[in-house]
């Protein structure tokens, strides 16, 4: 007659199986480590009873069970909120309420601030919480390709572009895609830059410009200033399609711009400096080429609530009135419209409020109005933000219809970059952005799936017939 002995499995439920008889007796084994083998009585070669366990063991399997291997409930529910994070952080198109599909002259405009490998390595105390992998340049640079390929965009503008030799590596990676650019390095010691790319089927550069404003005094940023010409060679292309005989015979042209505005947000009268001649010489490019359209992108390192960002709608701005520390809104807070700013942000805001109100300058009132005998800031475009056109989603907008938030680090969580137009153009649909919620669940950017610590945003503007 054969004996029994225990076999854990894979469940870690008790089972028996048969084995042997073997002329030596073998202790029972005790699961909680104790030995059923008592010297002084002798145990029968018989089979060996499990009654001693019965009472204890299906529990301890039951203990580990719940740690090491999760119900099927619990995996379902964890794979369900995987996919709900995953849904939620796809980024959508959403169109204008206006019914401008029917433009046939439209282009996809993407700006994009792609963090600098330089900007990433002197400034680690924004990314500390970060996996390292996740700043790596050559894991951040497809990922960036990739992303910029979903949006099908037809001009690119990147901010912190990377120094020549990286810069290349990218220009190498988008020809691949189609896209023909220029580059303008940063003057000084940093070694990033703006660019502007398009695709070489859809536009041909007609001039080229750049700024390098500490010609003017006003540090070592730049700026670019291009102007793109429709090729009509494809009647396949809906961005070359004719809508007119005119257009024909007179392809459209628009001045494209891109801009990286100064970080410090006590130089209030540098940055409005920069942006102000920026637009000036916008200006005066379209009335060159025959007062064409202007689209402008970039970095502005100011927040939708700030002075700069009415400058620029608005057309003018009384420095008198704004205290040049606060002038960029980087360091306002309002806890009831933007109750996620960050530690920074505050102890900014109490730094500042907790001084006396600054008054500008001579120097500073040069450098904010290009040396005119005045206090007012004026421009003569007549600009409107693309994301303001096309109503969105409270998780993702602001009152005033710009994104909550295109940047995330350890710093900061809010708005700085923009797609502003003419009124010969208007926004057909824009890349709706994520939610803040989104954001914080990533623990920062750049992230596993974005490539920088920006968010590219994206707009189609059409072409308003003549």
């Amino acid at each position: 007659m054969s004996g029994f002995k225990l076999v854990n499995t894979a469940r870690h439920s008790i089972t028996v199986s048969k084995r042997k008889r073997s002329s030596i007796p073998e202790p029972s084994v005790d699961l909680y480590g104790k030995s059923n083998n008592h010297e002084s009585v002798p145990r029968p070669l018989g089979p060996q009873t499990l009654k001693p366990q019965r009472s204890r063991a299906p529990e301890f399997s039951r203990r580990i069970c719940k740690s090491e291997w999760p119900s099927k409930s619990s995996r379902r529910r964890r794979m369900v909120r995987k996919e709900r994070i995953s849904s939620s952080a796809e980024r959508q198109w959403v169109f204008s309420a206006s019914n401008f599909r029917k433009l046939k002259d439209k282009v996809v405009l993407v700006s994009y601030n792609i963090l600098g490998v330089d900007n990433a390595s002197n400034h680690m105390d924004l990314y500390y919480n970060l996996p390292p992998q996740h700043l790596e340049w050559n894991r951040r640079k497809h990922l960036i390709c990739k992303e910029i390929s979903r949006y099908n965009a037809s001009i690119l503008c990147l901010q912190a572009s990377n120094e020549v030799d990286r810069f290349d590596d990218l220009d190498s990676l988008l020809k691949l895609r189609g896209f023909q650019g220029v580059h303008k390095r940063r003057t000084g010691e940093a070694s990033d830059g703006c660019s502007i790319f398009w695709k070489e089927k859809l536009f041909k550069l007609l001039h080229h410009e750049e700024i390098e404003f500490d010609r003017f005094g006003l540090r070592n940023n730049v700026a670019q200033l291009c102007v793109l010409e429709m090729i009509c060679e494809d009647p396949k292309s809906k961005v070359c399609a004719q809508s007119s005989e005119q257009t024909s015979t007179s392809p459209r042209r628009l001045v494209v711009g891109n801009i990286h505005v100064l970080f410090n947000p006590k130089r209030g009268d540098i940055k409005l400096g920069q942006v102000r001649h920026f637009l000036e010489r916008a200006y005066k490019l379209s009335q060159e080429w025959g007062n064409i359209p202007v689209a402008i992108a970039g970095d502005l390192n100011s927040t939708p609530k700030s002075a700069i960002y009415d400058f620029v709608a608005s057309a003018d701005l009384d420095t008198q009135l704004h205290d040049r520390r606060q002038i960029s809104g980087q360091s306002e807070i309002d806890t009831k419209e933007r109750s996620f700013r960050n530690r920074y942000a505050v102890r900014a805001a109490v730094s500042i409020s907790g001084s006396q109100t600054n008054e500008w300058s001579q120097e500073e009132l040069q450098l904010a109005t290009g040396g005119q005998v005045t206090t007012h800031v004026q421009h003569q475009l007549n600009l409107t933000s693309a994301y303001t056109g096309v109503p969105g989603a409270h998780r993702t907008r602001d009152q005033c219809g710009e994104p909550l938030a295109t940047t995330y680090h350890s710093r900061f969580l809010g708005t700085v970059d923009y797609i502003w137009h003419t009124k010969e153009l208007v926004p057909v649909r824009v890349l709706e952005t994520l939610s803040t919620d989104v954001l914080r669940r990533t623990g920062g950017l750049p992230s596993e799936k974005w490539g920088s610590d920006h968010l590219a945003i994206a707009c189609e503007l059409g072409f308003v017939s003549e």
